[in-house]
């Protein structure tokens, strides 16, 4: 799950229609990431069917989620531009490629939830400077790893299996090995 907890677009409240979103999504698909990760999902064995990415309207305060066997959501409510929907898109991806390419993945487990959301905040771009900016974080050095842990804490303690100790237990286990995974892309983006 993408947690956006201090946003604009989540700390206002405001977000995008259902109809915008969905036109959002249909332009992130020329996204050459977004592309190259469906491609990934598809060569993998796990093609992405038609109703496989939905915007909907989320309660929680976050910007999408994954969840094997149903798919990804993109929530409009919470989303305000077409970046943010294609950043969404992205790290929901590589959720989905973590379990199609995880034969034993278990998401109610901490560590390895911990692992793909490290995985997807450090490869979605996420963390990148320009986004920590608008999120209110004014750091020149250090930021992107400091970005991932936050991040990823905050999806990791959002999983009722995972305390806030047991999450942040599992984020520094799994951390190195995690973080410096960047399949299906070379290297990280």
């Amino acid at each position: 799950m993408e947690d956006d907890k201090g946003s604009s677009s989540a700390a206002e409240g405001g977000g995008m229609t259902l109809r915008e979103c969905e036109n959002y999504i249909q332009k992130s698909f020329k996204n050459p990431t977004v592309r190259f990760l469906m491609e990934k999902l598809d060569k993998s064995g796990c093609g992405i069917g038609k109703n496989f990415i939905k915007a909907t309207n989320c309660i929680q305060d976050c910007s999408g989620g994954f969840a094997r066997g149903t798919g990804i959501v993109v929530c409009y409510n919470h989303l305000q531009f077409q970046d943010q929907v294609e950043q969404t898109m992205i790290h929901e991806l590589i959720h989905a490629y973590d379990d199609c390419r995880g034969a034993n993945l278990d998401w109610n487990n901490c560590a390895h939830q911990a692992c793909s959301e490290i995985r997807a905040n450090h490869l979605s771009g996420n963390c990148h400077y320009k986004y920590e900016l608008l999120r209110g974080y004014i750091k020149m050095k250090g930021h992107e790893p400091e970005c991932v842990k936050r991040r990823a804490m905050q999806s990791v303690t959002a999983n009722p299996n995972c305390s806030e100790v047991a999450a942040k237990e599992a984020i520094e286990a799994v951390w190195s090995t995690c973080y410096n995974d960047t399949q299906p892309f070379d290297r990280a983006p």
